[in-house]
């Protein structure tokens, strides 16, 4: 369907992006194996792909029998490996989340993940603004502060709880309101983590893709960790 077309097309972006990332700390990675998995993975979880742990088995062969033939003895091995295998987890597995809540909890469903970390984030930004005193995490991103992240906390996980109970008829209450933290929390959490990655490699955006908005990864690092979770919650509700 049209959401899986999206994400796989995001997942091809923003592992080039992820790539670039990687080339600037001085991995290498073999684009095409890894590239299909992250492919794979994403229709994998997101519509009616092989299953997932064969993607994984898959590429975990593929690339180990690249690193092998590549590789010389040395730390760098670890290092190539491990970054060739990361995006499969980072970008395929969360966009394929993503898409697959918009198959089971309908289009709703998914307005309510974006909506929730569109809050979040302008929480985040204008509470920063007017009442940011402490640092959250100066050495990652200086300009985040303690009590921005409290208001994107608070107004964010408010966003989804009345969303959900209006969705989501019957829903345990508490449930949802752990899920809405959860789910604000991560996002946060993957926004600070691309921040991390783009620091570690000395670049400000993932990509110039976006005038004035960097990459693509620089657009969806908070989905890449909250919608998993969403997924989850979405999963469970339809089989309980």
């Amino acid at each position: 369907h049209a959401t899986l077309l999206l994400a796989v097309l995001a997942s091809a972006v923003a592992f080039a992006e992820s790539v670039d990332l990687a080339t600037a700390v001085g991995a290498r990675i073999p684009i095409i194996p890894s590239g299909a998995a992250v492919a794979g993975a994403c229709v994998s979880v997101g519509g009616d792909g092989p299953p997932l742990e064969l993607v994984c088995l898959a590429a975990a062969i593929v690339i180990g029998i690249w690193t092998v033939a590549h590789g010389r003895p040395g730390p760098e091995v670890l290092r190539d490996a491990a970054a060739s295998l990361f995006p499969i987890l980072y970008i395929g597995i969360p966009l394929g989340a993503l898409a697959a809540v918009r198959y089971i909890g309908g289009r709703d469903a998914t307005l309510l993940l974006i909506g929730t970390i569109v809050v979040s984030d302008s929480a985040q930004y204008y509470t920063g603004r007017a009442l940011g005193r402490h640092r959250l995490a100066p050495a990652i991103s200086p300009a985040k502060t303690v009590e921005g992240a409290i208001g994107g906390l608070v107004l964010g996980s408010a966003a989804m709880t009345y969303g959900g109970l209006a969705l989501f008829k019957g829903v345990n209450p508490w449930l949802l309101l752990a899920t809405s933290v959860m789910v604000v929390a991560l996002g946060m959490v993957g926004d600070l983590f691309e921040s991390l990655l783009k620091r570690s490699a000395g670049v400000k955006d993932s990509s110039t893709l976006i005038p004035g908005h960097g990459g693509v990864l620089d657009r969806i690092d908070s989905w890449l960790f909250a919608a998993p979770v969403f997924y989850v919650f979405v999963m469970y509700l339809q089989t309980s």
